[in-house]
């Protein structure tokens, strides 16, 4: 009997002593996997850091094969395109924007007639409404039922250009909101004489608030462009 339990010891003994074993290993691996948790991470981050970059390859090389430009290319971003600029409309300067947008008017019409378009006496009348708005001098006096504007300027080419504007917008607005206008020439410009109704309108718009009413500017620079009217205010 004493000799079968030693022989039962002795067979059972190296199965505990494996079990020990893989118990000690798996505690083992448990704390080495516990105290090298950080350079697994940085192990870990560093593949994926390389796969990404092999990726981010990857789709720049597919791209390139199905021809289009990377989505980091400037050329392809909204609004880069040639002659797309998005939101943006402010051509920066309002002369230019003005006769711009004649010409794309002038394109879009069919009915053209190219042989009497004349663009470069646009740019002359603007040239004339930009020295009265501003470089002109104003002497603003009171009278009877509105206001006397004299308009004058030490510079020939500013005379000039007030004498253009305020006789023609004289006899283009005359009767304009019920007003009584009248224009005469003075040393160095012109006199604009507004009378109506409503004085203190005419005095509080001014000379030049006076020369914006009825928005007739544009149809005025229209036909000049296309040859219908060659002098004018």
């Amino acid at each position: 009997m004493t000799r079968f339990l030693t022989i039962l010891a002795l067979v059972a003994l190296p199965t505990l002593g494996h079990a020990q074993m893989m118990d000690d290993h798996a505690d083992g691996s448990a704390h080495d996997m516990m105290s090298g948790d950080h350079m697994m991470d940085d192990e870990d981050m560093g593949d994926h850091g390389d796969m990404a970059s092999h990726d981010d390859h990857m789709m720049s090389d597919d791209a390139h094969v199905d021809g289009q430009m990377p989505m980091t290319s400037t050329a392809q971003m909204p609004g880069m395109q040639s002659g797309d600029t998005g939101a943006i409309t402010e051509p920066g300067q309002s002369a230019f924007a003005a006769i711009q947008e004649i010409v794309a008017y002038l394109l879009a019409d069919p009915d053209t007639d190219w042989n009497r378009v004349n663009i470069e006496g646009l740019r002359q009348h603007l040239i004339d409404m930009n020295n009265v708005t501003l470089r002109a001098k104003v002497k603003e006096d009171d009278i009877e039922g509105g206001a006397r504007f004299e308009t004058t300027s030490d510079d020939p080419e500013v005379t000039a250009s007030i004498r253009a504007m305020v006789p023609a917008h004289v006899a283009t607005m005359n009767g304009v909101e019920g007003w009584e206008m009248s224009a005469e020439e003075i040393p160095g410009g012109s006199a604009l004489t507004v009378t109506g109704a409503d004085a203190q309108k005419i005095r509080a718009l001014g000379f030049i608030g006076i020369l914006t009413v009825g928005a007739h500017h544009q149809p005025h620079h229209l036909a000049m462009a296309k040859g219908e009217m060659m002098v004018g205010h």
